[in-house]
């Protein structure tokens, strides 16, 4: 065990999980590449968990930060007014597509998250909340209510009531031969079941949702089952938060905001990660007076500081200027397809799965085709030691996930691509020759 690893797991809550047999320590950074403290050099599949959006040591990121730092303010508080703020909100707002939207930042997205769901309780007086199977929202009190993914709920109390619905559970026997459109209609149907034989729509908030399920192993439902579950929504009043925070910036290549891909626009959006290439910011972008509507005085001692809304404006004007929404389309596509090309030969990959640059495979038992968990962790790991970041999710822990930096170019694509197979391969043929 190393020195650090030593000093982490003494003062470090054991809950807090650490990637591989032997923890690395990354301690640099450049383009979509890190070094550890070992000097062993990584292409990195991952960002920091969809953080790093532009990668490491971007100079427009860098300089802005920079010129902040040199005015000698770090922070304010929102009691005054903030340029970086304002200028950032503005733009958000015009990226939104939703009417007199206003935008109130966060430190989050779990804190993003807490927020639209205020919101939406106050907006409706109400006391319950509609959430997706096998979501995600964040770890604090709220979101881990909504959270529908048993192995990320740290508390069974709940400020509300939470419903579940169906939506990333296609895998199940009674959906599995269903087209798009009868699965979508089955899931309208049993929402509309809901509120008139379960519960009373009059007392549900809104729904939270995922447009693609990131801890969970970037499951997802097929392009307009949300349209489908707004139609009725919309017949009670009820709201639509869409949780951006992985799936917003034009990550998934088809669009700038992963629910574009169901052709509605919510009430609500969430957003983080991304947004500051590592810089902590998350928020909310909403109908103004959605927003307005929270009772009471409220302020956010750091969410939207000048620091970390001067990273969010370089990044996201970078994000824009060289239309990275286009090049994780292209990149995303080329590895998804090689992905899917490679699995027809390997026992143990079951799903390959991902819009643009967010992408997943799912490892099985060759011989069950159960869910692996620990060949998951066996092909995280060959994957390492031929130089390759990646992550892990899934409800029972089986997917590989991935999500690089949209700077990624077309040679990084194919490196890591080939890297991923070779790594695949060589867990396959090892459960071959068992």
């Amino acid at each position: 065990m190393s020195e650090l690893l030593a000093r982490h797991r003494t003062v470090i809550p054991n809950w807090v999980g650490l990637y591989y047999d032997e923890p690395i320590e990354i301690v640099s950074g450049k383009g979509c590449r890190v070094t550890d403290d070992q000097g062993h050099s990584y292409l990195d599949f991952f960002a920091g968990i969809l953080t790093n959006m532009l990668g490491y040591d971007v100079p427009e990121v860098r300089e802005a930060v920079e010129r902040q730092l040199a005015s000698g303010v770090v922070h304010t508080s929102t009691l005054y007014l903030i340029r970086n703020q304002v200028e950032l909100a503005e733009k958000i707002a015009g990226l939104s597509g939703i009417a007199d939207a206003k935008v109130y930042f966060t430190n989050s997205g779990t804190e993003a998250n807490e927020v639209a769901l205020l919101a939406a309780l106050t907006a409706r007086n109400a006391d319950q909340v509609l959430a997706m199977r096998g979501s995600y929202h964040g770890r604090s009190f709220g979101a881990v209510a909504a959270t529908g993914n048993p192995a990320w709920k740290m508390s069974s109390h709940s400020p509300f009531c939470a419903h579940f619905l169906h939506g990333a559970d296609r895998q199940l026997p009674t959906y599995a031969s269903m087209s798009d459109a009868d699965y979508i209609e089955a899931c309208a149907e049993d929402l509309r079941a809901l509120l008139s034989a379960g519960i009373h729509p009059d007392d549900v908030a809104c729904l939270i949702a995922e447009p693609v399920q990131g801890v969970s192993g970037f499951t997802m439902p097929p392009d307009g089952l949300f349209a489908g579950y707004k139609e009725v929504l919309d017949e009670h009043g009820i709201l639509l938060i869409s949780d951006e925070v992985q799936t917003g910036w034009g990550r998934t290549g088809e669009h700038f905001w992963g629910i574009g891909a169901h052709g509605v626009i919510p009430d609500a959006m969430t957003f983080a990660k991304g947004l500051g290439n590592g810089f902590a910011i998350g928020g909310v972008v909403a109908r103004g007076e959605l927003l307005d509507g929270i009772r009471g005085s409220g302020i956010s001692t750091f969410g939207g500081n000048p620091l970390s809304t001067a990273a969010a404006n370089a990044t996201l004007d970078y994000l824009l200027s060289h239309d990275l929404q286009q090049a994780a389309a292209a990149n995303g596509a080329l590895i998804i397809n090689g992905l899917r090309e490679a699995a027809n030969d390997l026992a143990v990959v079951g799903e390959v799965r991902g819009k643009g640059l967010m992408f997943a495979v799912d490892l099985i038992d060759p011989a069950s085709k159960n869910p692996s968990p620990a060949l998951a962790g066996r092909v995280l790991e060959a994957a390492r030691e031929r130089g390759l970041l990646i992550g892990k999710g899934g409800l029972f822990g089986h997917a590989l996930r991935m999500a690089p930096p949209l700077t990624l170019t077309r040679d990084e694509a194919a490196e890591g691509l080939g890297i991923l197979i070779d790594a695949l391969r060589t867990v396959n043929e090892e459960e071959d020759n068992d």
